[in-house]
């Protein structure tokens, strides 16, 4: 495959196949909401970001409506990343506690960060059809992430999909089931873990908390050091 993360990150971003997700991103970027309405927002697919030598890759569904649709950085200006970033911190991934917006000087430890899918879908619920298109784009930067050796799906939703990539493109008879901290091994050697979505929600029924994710982030360091 001839192609490098600046070219990939240019079809991403110039990429409108989806015409349901088109609309949508544009209609969150012409109405935003109250406390963004003077902000510009990005408006067009989320590329990954982090250390493209890295080790670990933090998977998501897609970038948030007034999130990374916004600032044009995945698990940036909301309140997922608020939490997530505090415990990416606290494992000495992520050079500080926030990520607030493209050049805030944030930097990624052996990390990078992205998504199944690039756009923001009405509901973070994308079809069928709109995850069929995206999947060449998460396919080229799992080839592109030559180091890779473990990968931390933040949620069911991005854990099932990352299964279902996997069986598209081998044959599989393991039985996922997503178990937060739970590793499985995946056919092309690399470890899959499972991890709860650090949503507000999640967070303030307390599914989650901040020792269980800091956990979850430091037992994924290990595993690499293993290898």
């Amino acid at each position: 495959m001839n192609i490098n993360f600046s070219q990939l990150n240019k079809k991403i971003i110039n990429c409108n196949k989806c015409s349901r997700l088109v609309k949508f991103r544009n209609k969150i970027s012409i109405e935003k909401r109250k406390q963004n309405i003077d902000d510009v927002y990005w408006g067009k697919p989320v590329t990954g970001f982090g250390d493209k030598n890295g080790k670990i890759l933090i998977l998501g569904l897609a970038p948030a409506a007034h999130g990374g649709t916004r600032t044009g950085r995945s698990f940036t200006g909301d309140k997922s990343s608020v939490f997530l970033f505090k415990c990416l911190y606290a494992s000495k991934i992520a050079n500080q506690p926030n990520s607030d917006h493209i050049n805030d000087g944030l930097k990624l430890n052996d990390t990078y960060i992205t998504n199944i899918i690039k756009c923001v879908p009405p509901g973070d619920k994308p079809t069928t059809h709109e995850l069929n298109n995206c999947d060449k784009y998460f396919y080229e930067e799992i080839y592109l992430l030559k180091n890779l050796k473990v990968i931390v799906a933040l949620g069911k939703i991005a854990f099932d999909n990352c299964i279902k990539f996997y069986k598209k493109n081998y044959s599989i008879k393991t039985k996922f089931i997503f178990i937060h901290g739970k590793k499985y091994q995946l056919p092309d050697g690399k470890l899959l873990i499972a991890s709860y979505h650090p949503s507000p929600r999640n967070v303030n029924t307390k599914v989650i908390n901040a020792k269980m994710m800091i956990s979850l982030f430091i037992k994924a360091k290990r595993l690499i050091s293993k290898t």
